[in-house]
């Protein structure tokens, strides 16, 4: 693994992230997820996440954020969560459905990411996680092991 180019890779989703254009802004919102678990990555994730012009941003690169299914992302959803107006939680909201409302694995792994997160040391981030397990604990996914 290259650092040194993933690094320059954050760096510059993070400039397309703070476009003028929505479409610009979502790309690098979906794209950026995938680099969730680098620390340069969290603070432009959140911004995109919160993004105060276009709730698509916020529907986009929640998603891209849940899709890996990883403590990385659920933190960074988490995070924004807490802090969300309720149109923000909205598509968050919406985002999570989408997600886990396929398979049953996946959302059982996300439920049990949010219970340990609930105790995070972070107050933000703990928040914002019995926050999202709320959300996701309603969810009757379509597929289930055999």
């Amino acid at each position: 693994m290259d650092s040194d180019l993933r690094r320059a890779v954050v760096v510059t989703l993070g400039e397309l992230g703070r476009s003028d254009d929505w479409r610009d802004r979502a790309d690098a919102g979906h794209t950026l997820a995938g680099f969730a678990e680098m620390q340069e990555a969290v603070e432009p994730l959140l911004e995109l996440v919160l993004d105060p012009g276009d709730t698509f941003v916020t529907r986009r690169t929640a998603e891209g954020l849940l899709r890996r299914n990883d403590r990385a992302g659920l933190t960074i959803v988490a995070s924004a969560l807490a802090v969300a107006d309720d149109n923000h939680a909205d598509w968050i909201h919406t985002a999570v459905v989408d997600v886990f409302s396929i398979f049953s694995e996946d959302l059982d792994e996300a439920l049990r990411l949010c219970e340990e997160m609930s105790g995070d040391a972070d107050a933000r981030v703990a928040r914002g996680a019995r926050r999202l397990h709320e959300g996701l604990a309603v969810i009757d996914p379509v597929l289930r092991p055999a």
